[in-house]
This record gives C-alpha cells, structure tokens and sequence, in this order.
C-alpha cells in the first residue's frame, strides 16, 4: 500500500512540471491536533472527569470486598460448613460483579474515547477540506511513522489547522 502511494506520488512530481502544475504539498499531525485542539482538551477532561468517577466507586467496592474477605476470614472457624459456604459463595459472587464492573467501566471509557476521536476527526477533515482549497493546495496528507518518513517543517500545516478547528469550535460553545 505504501509503495502505491509513494509511486502515486513521484508521478505526480514526475508529470507535474510537463502539466505546467505547480504542486503545493503539505501534512498535518492528526494526534498533534487531537491532542492540542480545544475539543481535544475538552473530551480529555471529560474522559478524565468519567475515570474519577469510576476510580471512586472501584476504590469502594475495593475496600468492601476488603473487608468482606476479612470478616469471612475471622468467621472461618466458627461458622457452620454450610454458613462459611454460603459467605464464600457470596464472597466470590461480589468478586464477579467488582470484575464485570471493572471490565464494563474500561470497555465504556475505550468507547466514550473512541466517540470522542471520530466526531472530532469528521470536524477536523472537513477544515483541512477548507483550508486546502483555501490555500491552494495539491496535496495534504497525515504525518504518520509509516507514512510519511520525512518532510521539512516548512510544509507542516498542523497549527493552521488547530487555529481553524478551535475557531469553530469555540464558536459552536457559544
């Protein structure tokens, strides 16, 4: 796939000077934008905000279980096989919920994260759409480790791009 774009590329750098086009070339850091863009910041928070609450309640349930595993542990001589059984039993059973819960609260924060990233990327495409045809540009394309190896700094349009985005965002808070 890489060695398609890059050919894709050098014919056009190739065909560019015969066509008389001059090609203006530049990338953005889409994490660089997610992550330094006011809507960035802003579903960092609330992400955070939505893992202390999670933190709060699993510290909770953490000492209950605590405890619970400690009272069954000073009980064990005295109750009844049965009784002991019975609080083992529960005892386990509040362990599968505290693991249900862990595991519910994670895949709901990967999946608020998730939310949050597409509907800022879907926002962010349609400024680097603008910004492209306002600027005149060829080609714009996203600096990743597999994808782009090298290009000068000089063509890097990230912050333009994070000023425009957060233009309209502040704007639409409003």
């Amino acid at each position: 796939m890489r060695t398609i774009i890059v050919a894709l590329i050098l014919s056009l750098f190739c065909s560019a000077p015969v066509l008389g086009a001059e090609m203006k070339i530049a990338y953005i850091d889409l994490q660089k934008a997610l992550n330094l863009s006011e809507a960035g910041k802003d579903a960092k928070d609330k992400i955070n905000e939505r893992v202390k609450q999670f933190e709060a309640l699993l510290e909770t349930s953490r000492n209950d279980l605590e405890k619970m595993q400690q009272e069954l542990e000073k009980q064990a001589l005295l109750l009844s096989e049965s009784a002991r059984a019975e609080k083992e039993r529960n005892y386990q059973q509040k362990v599968k919920e505290f693991q249900r819960f862990t595991k519910d609260a994670q895949e709901e924060l990967q999946q608020q994260d998730a939310d949050f990233t597409r509907s800022i990327l879907r926002d962010m495409m349609s400024i680097v759409q603008t910004l492209g045809k306002k600027q005149g540009y060829s080609l714009i394309l996203e600096k990743t480790e597999s994808s782009v190896l090298y290009a000068s700094d000089s063509i890097d349009i990230t912050e333009a791009m994070i000023k425009e985005f957060d233009a309209q965002f502040l704007k639409g808070k409003q």
